[in-house]
């Protein structure tokens, strides 16, 4: 739902201002873009989707602080839910506003006619076994409804879905009929799932395990699939696919991929439990993504994401290279909270993009600063992105520890890539703006009380509260805070935070799903112990090699998929062998979780690449081969913190800070062999030694740092006299 506010902005910016507030209000940094297939429905279509969407964001915000559900019956909820609002706003194919209708064929009719047969069969079933028991008290559910429901709902469903594909309904102002069947679907099954969930989580992936459970299944999976295709790809789905595929298949496949096979029945009821879908993933997307997308969406309502790029141009914008530092901090900041890297980039890009290409970048070179520091969002404390949490979760281990130890990582990824910046408008005798076209450094310090809902958030969680409650916290902070400030949040604008939040979630509920898929599948099937098995003989009880293996196949994985899923299922399958080989849990998730992060800036697919690529007008393969430049710290960070535990706090405190003075030192002679630059142009020899010396410096150890100092020294002390001598001739 639009803010009729943020047109007004949009259409009448104060001439007063200056220039990065008068395009900061034009673009408003956080303002979700339309997609290719995303409905902008109007008048009472887009009234009755908004109030479900803010129904659907209310009832998480009360379960999680108020009224608790049973675990089942909660993630079927969110799941769900969001699988229906998921078809009401996104369609099949490519959208347009076009309101042209063209005739419907007989074989297209027909199609939905069948799926509308089998869909609302299966709803009046599910309605008569809720109503048998929930109203009228039977034990029993009526075996007519039990015995036929099944195969019409889940037939249906997948008559929907071949109707989006081949007939799709184009206008982007109006529901398409079949997706319409496909939400009907969605709170069918996931209906029939929750009045059985006690049950189930006895019977289900056991020979007892009814028709209808696999049924409902069926199409829950077949509904999961369909949305992630919309929302983030095919990758994902043809991956999903392949590990589905792979559990009927097991009998007929040779060495370590041959397993008994499983039927239907068991395959379909197992796979949707908290052992596959309602799993670790949508675990923590129940919980801790949607309360920090819904409190990102409080951020954009209060201008507070506004106020961190204007706070940061006031700052470094007049710097050598300056927008391009502003990206970093903004964008990283908010990508921290975001929760999806080409999602970030979108986001804030929509900004620093046309800002840094002012100052003198090259597009491509805005578009991969941009796509980098996005991407950093990601590792960077207290929330990564979600990434914490599902580690958390997965691991055991305690979230603040995760958090602690993510610091150091985290600090030196972000000043590389500053490192990156500065070195690179050196080279090119890049300049900052002009103050006068700055916000004014002394206006916004005395707003400095904006950032008080990112204040209250992190010190609740250092002060030992729950997640749930330090988000909640702060959601409540940035609605008190914008009192203070000419946008501030009454009915109208918490209506369209909580409305812009459960539409920011949908994408991140259907690959946890399709996720939980994955991981449901190794769970059955055991592949992640054999996969283990296998790496561990490759190896050959080298964890070096080991970690190498893991770091290839989590940005494989990575590639095409948001971090959450790409972190799921390479933890679900790689980290189980690392941590036999001797690497402590903690060491190996977040190495794992570090390369299935940048693999969004890893080419030959690197997501937030190619959307930076998409807003700058640069060629998409040229951006991701420099985003991957720019964020090359990233790959060598995971490798330091294993070679020096003391990276991540583990450790004296002297030995910490030791660590931490040499990798920096170590990073920006890494930063200077890239751009090829040490006190002025360096050669190819020079990069050479200067790459070296870096090496040198990231090892850790003491006779390894004075070897790298020293020959760092030396190298810049032959650059200058070169410099001289040029000078004087």
């Amino acid at each position: 739902m639009k803010n009729p506010q943020d047109t007004a902005i949009r259409t009448s910016v104060d001439p007063t201002l200056s220039v990065i507030e008068q395009e900061t209000a034009k673009a408003n940094v956080d303002e979700e873009a339309l997609t290719s297939n995303q409905r902008d429905l109007q008048g009472t279509r887009n009234i009755i989707v908004a109030a479900l969407c803010v129904a659907y964001s209310v009832f998480h915000l009360l379960v999680m602080n108020v009224y608790p559900l049973e675990t089942w019956a909660y993630r079927l909820s969110h799941v769900g839910g969001g699988l229906f609002l998921g078809f009401l706003l996104f369609g099949a194919t490519t959208l347009s506003g076009s309101t042209a209708q063209k005739e419907r064929n007989p074989l297209s009719l027909g199609v939905l006619a069948l799926a509308a047969a089998g869909i609302l069969y299966g709803a009046v079933a599910v309605a008569a076994i809720w109503i048998n028991g929930r109203v009228m008290g039977n034990a029993l559910p009526p075996a007519w409804a039990m015995s036929t429901f099944g195969i019409p709902l889940a037939l249906g469903s997948a008559l929907a879905v071949f109707h989006g594909w081949f007939f799709p309904q184009r206008d982007r102002r109006q529901f398409a009929l079949a997706d319409i069947l496909l939400a009907v679907a969605a709170v069918v099954a996931t209906a029939y799932l929750i009045f059985f969930a006690r049950q189930l989580q006895l019977r289900a992936g056991m020979p007892m395990a009814l028709p209808g459970d696999m049924w409902a299944a069926v199409t829950g999976v077949i509904l999961i699939i369909e949305l992630t295709r919309r929302l983030a790809g095919m990758a994902l789905v043809i991956i999903a696919g392949v590990f589905v595929a792979y559990a009927f298949l097991g009998p007929w496949l040779p060495g370590i991929f041959e397993h008994r096979g499983y039927d239907a029945k068991r395959f379909f009821s197992y796979i949707y439990t908290d052992n596959g879908i309602l799993g670790a993933p949508i675990a923590i997307s129940s919980t801790y993504i949607i309360l920090f997308v819904i409190f990102a969406a409080f951020l954009q309502t209060t201008r507070v994401g506004e106020y961190f790029v204007n706070l940061a141009f006031a700052a470094a914008g007049h710097k050598r290279g300056g927008p391009a530092k502003v990206a970093i901090f903004a964008s990283g900041l908010m990508g921290m909270i975001n929760g999806t890297s080409a999602g970030n980039v979108v986001a804030t890009g929509s900004l620093t993009i046309p800002m840094m290409k002012k100052v003198g970048y090259k597009p491509q070179t805005a578009a991969s600063v941009e796509a980098a520091a996005s991407t950093g969002g990601q590792i960077m404390p207290p929330i990564m992105g979600a990434g914490a949490f599902i580690m958390a979760e997965i691991t055991g281990i305690s979230y603040m520890a995760i958090v602690s130890a993510a610091i150091i990582p985290a600090a030196l990824y972000f000043i590389s890539v500053y490192f990156m910046i500065d070195l690179a408008a050196q080279k090119a005798n890049l300049k900052g703006l002009p103050r006068d076209q700055l916000p004014k450094f002394g206006v916004l310090v005395r707003q400095i009380y904006l950032l008080t809902p990112i204040i209250v958030l992190i010190s609740a969680l250092f002060a030992g509260y729950s997640v749930i409650r330090c988000g909640t916290l702060a959601m409540m902070t940035a609605a008190v805070v914008s009192w203070l400030t000419p946008h501030k949040m009454g009915p109208k604008q918490l209506f369209h935070a909580l409305d812009n939040g459960a539409r920011m979630v949908l994408q991140l509920v259907a690959v946890c799903a399709t996720a939980g898929i994955i991981v449901g599948v190794i769970a059955l099937t055991g592949i992640g112990s054999r996969f283990s098995t296998v790496l561990l003989t490759l190896a050959d009880q080298s964890q070096l090699l080991a970690l190498f293996f893991a770091m290839v196949v989590s940005i494989v994985l990575g590639m095409g998929m948001p971090t959450t899923a790409a972190y799921a299922v390479a933890a679900s399958v790689i980290a189980p062998g690392v941590v036999n080989l001797g690497v402590e849990p903690l060491i190996a998730h977040l190495f794992i979780f570090y390369f299935a992060v940048m693999s969004a800036i890893t080419p030959p697919v690197a997501l937030a690449a190619y959307a930076g690529s998409a807003l700058a007008g640069s060629d998409p393969v040229k951006t991701s081969v420099e985003s991957f430049k720019i964020g090359l710290a990233a790959f060598v960070v995971p490798y330091m913190f294993f070679y020096s535990p003391a990276m991540l706090l583990q450790g004296s405190w002297i030995e910490i800070i030791h660590i931490a003075i040499t990798a920096v030192i170590g990073v920006y002679l890494l930063s200077c062999a890239v751009q090829g630059w040490l006190v002025g142009h360096a050669s190819a020899a020079v990069r050479a030694l200067v790459l070296v010396a870096g090496l040198f410096m990231i090892a850790g150890g003491w006779a390894t740092d004075a070897i790298g100092l020293g020959l760092a020294i030396l190298l810049v002390v032959y650059q200058k006299r070169g410099a001289a001598l040029n000078a004087a001739t």
